[in-house]
């Protein structure tokens, strides 16, 4: 259960903002600092950039973006404009190359119906595939420092139905560990869990897995020389960061060829601006070949449609009942936390850094040896107390992972 939070909201921002920075990010002393944001988070965005500054970040920008600018876009504007970036926002990603920023990516969505009742192949295309393009290998292939992490508001509290942004506060305090006496030992504390969670699923060497419960029969295959990874990762400068603050997850990219079953989803999640609700998806040698949901079933049916390679998986991810975002009670509608609350799977991109040797591959050469590549990365919740997971070995024996949502693997 969740303690309750009775300080000024500007001393947990200050707390909040300490942890991003020094935690997510770890940012270096005369690091460039890049925060993306909605207008309606400027107070976290501003807490976070001053505490970059405190630690000697050399410029910290506030990349605003307007949502209603893309659903006008959407609307009334051409369409062959859809979706088409200006080149003064590509050349500043690009540019990341050399100045490798670290970047603050702000979640929560204060307006999710926004999108309600638009048409869903016009937003699909509208997503900046070109940017897209270019900022996915250098957060994927671990070239800069990032991290995504909330930011509560009004808008985002009356969508989980909280009676106000303080109560959402309260929430993401308690999944963020703000609440213990020191949320950085904690947060290392509990990376170093995941850390080992990781060593003992790659010591097994699983050549597939399975989840197992009411609605679900999938059988995943893994790629030999995949690797599991959770809670940090680093740069290659060899920066340690938090690329999801919260993060209970420890997850592989498996082979895109091999995904045979079906799957119930657990959890709501919101897609392109819409919350899909009971989610059910039949894979078979590898793609995604029927789905219907009880709500926005057009949303999904639009990414496989519209965007290359989003019908095969990037990720499997293992969550326990140890998660702090599932202690809360909550469903956040908001992808970053939903992830959180139990094991998952997602379709569209894997993961580079999961796969040994992949970090110099071109993106076909990765799609030849298994691991997906696409525009899009979308997480599903799947797992639950009555779903089992199991690791399967290449000579048939099998492994219990979870039990009633709890973590069983051992060396």
């Amino acid at each position: 259960m969740r303690r309750s939070v009775t300080e000024p909201l500007h001393h947990l921002l200050e707390k909040y903002a300490r942890l991003v920075v020094r935690i997510g990010v770890n940012v270096q002393p005369g690091q460039e600092v890049v925060i993306t944001a909605l207008p309606e988070q400027a107070d976290t965005a501003r807490a976070i950039m001053a505490e970059a500054y405190r630690v000697g970040a050399s410029r910290v920008s506030i990349d605003y973006q307007d949502p209603y600018v893309l659903r006008q876009a959407v609307l009334d504007g051409p369409e062959e404009m859809l979706g088409v970036a200006p080149d003064h926002q590509l050349q500043r990603v690009r540019a990341w190359h050399e100045s490798k920023p670290a970047v603050v990516n702000l979640t929560g969505n204060p307006f999710p119906g926004l999108m309600e009742g638009l048409d869903p192949s016009r937003l699909a295309r509208s997503q900046p595939m070109e940017v897209i393009q270019e900022v996915a290998p250098l957060m994927l292939n671990a070239t800069i420092a990032w991290t995504v992490v909330g930011a509560p508001t009004q808008g985002w509290a009356e969508s989980m139905g909280l009676a106000d942004v303080a109560e959402l506060w309260e929430a993401v305090a308690h999944a963020m560990r703000l609440d213990e006496a020191d949320p950085e030992a904690v947060w290392r504390a509990h990376i170093a869990k995941l850390k080992r969670r990781e060593q003992i699923l790659n010591a097994h060497a699983f050549d597939r897995v399975r989840y197992q419960g009411p609605g679900t029969d999938v059988t995943i295959g893994l790629m030999p020389g995949s690797v599991w990874r959770g809670g940090s990762g680093a740069n290659e400068d060899g920066v340690e960061f938090v690329p999801n603050l919260p993060t209970e997850e420890v997850f592989i990219s498996p082979d895109w060829r091999r995904a045979e079953g079906v799957v119930r989803t657990t959890a709501p999640f919101n897609l392109m601006g819409t919350i899909v609700e009971d989610l059910e998806l039949e894979l078979r040698d590898g793609e995604i070949v029927g789905a219907k949901a009880a709500h926005g079933e057009a949303q999904v049916q639009a990414q496989f449609e519209h965007i290359p390679r989003a019908r095969y998986l990037g990720e499997v991810a293992i969550v326990d009942s140890d998660s702090r975002v599932a202690d809360t009670g909550l469903v956040f509608k908001d992808m970053l936390y939903d992830e959180n609350v139990g094991s998952h799977i997602a379709w569209g991109m894997g993961f580079a850094f999961s796969h040994e040797g992949a970090m110099e591959k071109s993106p076909q050469e990765r799609i030849e040896s298994g691991l997906n590549q696409s525009g899009t990365h979308v997480d599903i919740v799947v797992g639950s107390p009555e779903v089992q997971i199991d690791g399967i070995h290449a000579d048939g024996s099998v492994v219990p992972v979870t039990r009633g949502d709890e973590f069983v693997l051992t060396d």
